[in-house]
């Protein structure tokens, strides 16, 4: 499993990945996720991947052996809009699973596969999209200024309570980190390293690019301030008002 978010609000656009594509007994693995194609000064597009780790270390590499094309159908380097940078990669995959998956279907493997795209190019504001296995892809919105790939659930509370157009980069980065480490209490199979990227609007250059470990001194003291944090809101949270006596009179007259 995996836990990979985008956010894109009005100061610019934030990313951030774990490496962890395996945890077993006895077999742990990591791989990056997080892949950043830039021309200073003119693009800077990331991707997030996650699905089958095959799969996706193809697309990746089709889209990187691409980067040299002139051609603006191939080339991330090229065109001229995000949303044709989406339909590229949405492309790339749509190919993979033509070349594949009628064999992924033979062994009884699910094709799974699924992206995150993200950046800004000359001439338009920052745009994010989520590419489907299929290939097909949404654009977040001002109503949803994120995506999530793969384990999702336990990382979401958060986003959704904090998360507007208008909240500043260091505090979506921020935001980020505890939803990684909600996660990362609930699932064995999501952990450090965590790949964050941190791109301002209209900088045309890759920000803040940090990979944060298990024992970061920063991520450290934020989880544990989260903790203590949601400990005492919850004590300072009033009990309900309601006697355990009562339960106990109900049951001896039948009610």
């Amino acid at each position: 499993m995996t836990y990979c978010l985008g956010v894109r609000v009005d100061a610019g656009l934030v990313f951030a990945s774990d490496t962890r594509t395996n945890a077993g007994v006895d077999s742990v693995a990591t791989f990056q996720k997080m892949w950043v194609f830039d021309e200073p000064g003119e693009r800077v597009i990331t991707v997030l991947t996650a699905g089958n780790l095959a799969v996706t270390q193809e697309v990746v590499s089709i889209l990187e052996r691409g980067l040299g094309s002139d051609d603006a159908e191939r080339s991330l380097m090229h065109v001229d809009s995000m949303f044709y940078a989406a339909r590229i990669v949405g492309s790339v995959l749509r190919s993979v699973f033509d070349r594949d998956g009628t064999y992924f279907k033979a062994h009884g493997t699910e094709f799974n596969a699924s992206l995150i795209v993200g950046g800004q190019i000359v001439g338009e504001a920052p745009r994010l999209f989520l590419i489907y296995p299929a290939g097909n892809f949404i654009e977040a919105g001002t109503e949803t200024p994120y995506f999530q790939l793969g384990e999702t659930k336990y990382g979401k509370p958060i986003l959704e309570r904090v998360l507007t157009p208008q909240v500043g980069l260091l505090e979506v980065a921020k935001c980020a980190l505890v939803s990684f480490d909600s996660t990362i209490k609930a699932n064995i199979s999501v952990a450090p390293p965590i790949d964050l990227m941190i791109y301002e609007a209209d900088s045309f250059r890759v920000g803040c690019r940090r990979r944060i470990s298990d024992d970061d001194p920063y991520f450290t003291q934020l989880r544990r301030a989260w903790a203590e944090g949601l400990r005492r809101v919850f004590n300072e949270v009033p009990a309900p008002p309601w006697s355990l006596a009562e339960g106990a009179a109900s049951r001896l007259h039948g009610r």
